[in-house]
């Protein structure tokens, strides 16, 4: 039975190895690879292995560019470092996976899942077709998966009018927001104050946090509506706006506006 290891750190692929005879892995050959450049060449001169061990990100770029000029044909279990991302795309496609760091017991189970859906098809059903692996369609998921689209933030407001209509507000002419009795108002940069639905945490949530800040419980303030800030008591910051209004941070969040000011 030969074996894969497709990993970069040195110290990762001797623990792959070392939980492999822990297991009683009959591999009669393990190889291991460092970067897609010596993958490609390793598939060039050798059969397909039946089992594969792949970290994602290599010394020369990520391991699905790999998979998209090869073939593979044998079942892989993945070992990553990433979690929110990836796990849900190898769950929905039956790719087993292993989370940096791990202990034997999580690779002891990957290695039993292998071994079942190996023992359902059979010597039989392992001879007459290869076991399914990395389709085009399932790498460019995992590829995805890996740098999933930039968030999207809301460009403007819908501001309500007495007569049930709506007129839209670019969120860049805000320069504040300001939760007042129960009801958020957008301040613009004359100051007319625009009456929105919705809470302020939910306003925060929709917004683009490069551009506006929770000053404090009932005031997010955005960036280019800033002149200065400068020191107030108990360690808050007043904070002059070009319209000519002033908000003040909270101490709780001094320090974070301070770094988000300086970017």
């Amino acid at each position: 039975m030969r074996l894969l290891i497709i990993e970069d750190e040195a110290p990762a692929a001797a623990q792959i190895r070392s939980f492999a005879a822990r297991y009683g892995l009959p591999a009669d050959e393990v190889h291991e690879v460092r970067s897609i450049k010596k993958g490609l060449a390793w598939f060039a001169e050798h059969a397909m292995p039946a089992l594969i061990f792949s970290d994602i990100e290599l010394l020369d770029g990520n391991v699905f560019s790999l998979y998209a000029q090869v073939a593979v044909t044998c079942p892989i279990i993945f070992i990553t470092a990433y979690d929110q991302f990836l796990l849900p795309a190898f769950q929905a496609n039956g790719i087993g996976y292993l989370l940096k760091p791990f202990i034997y017991e999580q690779f002891a189970a990957a290695l039993a899942k292998y071994d079942g859906l190996r023992a359902s098809f059979g010597p039989a059903a392992e001879e007459a077709a290869p076991a399914p692996g990395l389709s085009a369609a399932v790498v460019e998921q995992l590829r995805a998966a890996l740098h999933p689209p930039a968030a999207t933030y809301r460009q403007r407001f819908s501001v309500r009018q007495p007569n049930n209509g709506f007129y839209l507000l670019p969120a860049a002419e805000v320069a504040f927001l300001q939760a007042d009795e129960g009801v958020v108002f957008a301040i613009d940069q004359r100051g007319v104050r625009h009456p929105l639905t919705g809470t302020l945490t939910e306003w925060e949530q929709q917004l683009d946090p490069a551009r506006f800040f929770r000053l404090n419980r009932s005031e997010l303030v955005q960036l280019s509506a800033i002149v200065r800030a400068e020191p107030y008591f108990n360690n808050r910051l007043l904070v002059s706006l070009k319209h000519g209004a002033t908000l003040t941070s909270s101490t709780a969040h001094t320090a974070a506006f301070r770094r988000w000011l300086e970017g």
